[in-house]
Formats: C-alpha cells, sequence, structure tokens
C-alpha cells in the first residue's frame, strides 16, 4: 500500500513542479514573422530580444491560464492530501484521505488539464493555422502539457490501488 502512495506523491510533486514550469514558461508556441522567430505562452509573448505582456483580454488565454490556476491548486491539495495519507494523519476519521486524493487526480487535475489544453489546442489551429504559415506548437506544449496530465492521471491510479489494498486486505486464512 506505501508503495503505491509512494508512487502516487512521485507521480504527483513531479507533475505539479512541470505544471509550474508550463503555466509560466513563454514557449507554448512559436511563428515567424517578416524572418523573425517569436515564440508565446500564456502570460506574455516574445520578439527577439523582448518580451511583452498579453495587453488584451483574450479568451482562450484567460480560460487557458483559468483552467491551469485551477489544475495548479487541485494538484497542490491534493499532494497535501496524498501526504496525510502516507502519514496517517487523523484528523478526519470519516474521510479516506487515499480515495480524496485519488479521485482528485485522476479526475479533477487531469480534467481541468485537458480542458486547457483543449481550449489552447482549438484556438491557436484556427486562429494562427489561418493567419500565420509558419507556426507551431513548442516544447512546452508537447513535452510538459502532455507529461502532465500523464502523471496526474498516473498519480490517481497509484492513490486508486493504495485505497484498495487498504479497503481489501486479503485474508491469510483464505487458502
Amino acid at each position: 500500500m506505501y508503495s503505491f502512495m509512494g508512487g502516487g506523491l512521485f507521480c504527483a510533486g513531479v507533475g505539479n513542479i512541470l505544471l509550474i514550469v508550463s503555466t509560466a514558461t513563454d514557449y507554448w508556441m512559436q511563428y515567424r514573422q517578416s524572418s523573425n522567430y517569436m515564440h508565446q505562452g500564456l502570460w506574455r509573448y516574445c520578439m527577439p530580444g523582448k518580451c511583452f505582456p498579453h495587453s488584451d483580454s483574450i479568451a482562450h488565454l484567460d480560460a487557458t491560464r483559468a483552467l491551469m490556476i485551477l489544475s495548479l491548486l487541485a494538484c497542490f491539495i491534493g499532494i497535501i492530501i496524498g501526504i496525510m495519507a502516507f502519514i496517517h494523519y487523523s484528523s478526519f476519521d470519516r474521510f479516506d484521505k487515499t480515495f480524496a486524493a485519488g479521485i482528485l487526480f485522476s479526475s479533477h487535475v487531469s480534467t481541468a488539464l485537458f480542458l486547457a489544453m483543449a481550449v489552447y489546442t482549438g484556438v491557436t489551429i484556427n486562429y494562427y493555422g489561418k493567419r500565420y504559415g509558419n507556426w507551431r506548437f513548442s516544447w512546452v506544449y508537447h513535452r510538459l502539457g502532455v507529461a502532465c496530465p500523464n502523471l496526474c492521471v498516473s498519480s490517481g491510479i497509484f492513490y486508486m490501488c493504495a485505497y484498495r489494498m487498504h479497503e481489501c486486505p486479503r485474508s491469510a486464512n483464505s487458502h
């Protein structure tokens, strides 16, 4: 049981670090405009040598930011609940922290991340695909944006396995 919870905590910790990096970094997409390569993230866009904050409130960026922040908060809360379950902190007798961490990671965090990626992907393809011929998703989108949801789902699976082992222990006399 503890090995599953440890695996869940490890996946959640790495996923949270990658989630912070992907939310804060300016390399979600790159494009070329008049022989200059530019890149942008959720918070600002960068030209060679200079970065500028997104001055307009762009709906798809606002939605993606909000979903990324919600997933960060859910991931952080899930890590706290997972640590409490790991050390048997029992301030809530009727609240199974292992099950709660599993549900939080496998549904809430991963759903917010998948929605954030879907909103960003759909609008970016429709907008930039028509406007710029030479654009592409950058390393944050490919590496961190895909790895974070997978790590969070894996963490949820680890916690659910730990919960299942705790709820249904095998009796030694069954053989």
